[in-house]
């Protein structure tokens, strides 16, 4: 199935000179959903993982069922402020400015092997940050997943993982 044919192009969103590309078109069209969710597991599994753990927010929409499909648990990294109780979080740097990651301090095992998933990868800050702020909490990240890749902004550069990817835009 040829995923890009599922996933529309917004041209100049969130300001002009950007295309977007939105994977809302792909989440309303079941059987494309299903392959999506497929591939990414097949693209996981091999790296072993005993968690799977997703960026808010799209993140979510991927990981978790991916995590279901392979048997696994599932943990949530969030914006500041987002999860109640106790948590770890991490400051990064934005193109302009700062953000905060958040996950909750008890989501990860130390020794523990966890896949981060998202939809997009970037630049890298936001998964960067991820990465290591599930290696704060004593997790081993073997590798990690997106759906949709833009290499000519140089996010996997960032990232001292594997990275799989099931689409690419080289624009």
């Amino acid at each position: 199935m040829d995923l890009k044919a599922h996933i529309r192009t917004v041209p100049d969103f969130p300001r002009p000179g950007i295309d977007f590309y939105d994977i809302t078109t792909l989440l309303l069209h079941g059987p494309a959903l299903r392959e999506t969710v497929d591939r990414l597991a097949r693209a996981v599994a091999p790296w072993k993982p005993d968690l799977l753990a997703g960026i808010e927010s799209r993140g979510f929409i991927f990981g978790a069922p991916v995590a279901c499909a392979l048997g696994l648990g599932f943990a949530v990294l969030r914006k500041k402020g987002k999860l109640p109780g106790s948590r770890a979080s991490l400051d990064y740097a934005l193109e302009y400015g700062t953000d905060t990651i958040e996950i909750h301090d008890d989501a990860v095992k130390p020794g523990q092997r966890v896949v981060l998933i998202d939809d997009l990868l970037a630049t890298g800050g936001t998964m960067a940050a991820s990465i290591a702020l599930l290696r704060g909490l004593g997790a081993i990240v073997p590798a990690a997943a997106c759906v949709i890749e833009l290499p000519f902004l140089g996010g996997r550069k960032r990232l001292d993982v594997p990275v799989e990817s099931l689409l690419t835009y080289d624009d």
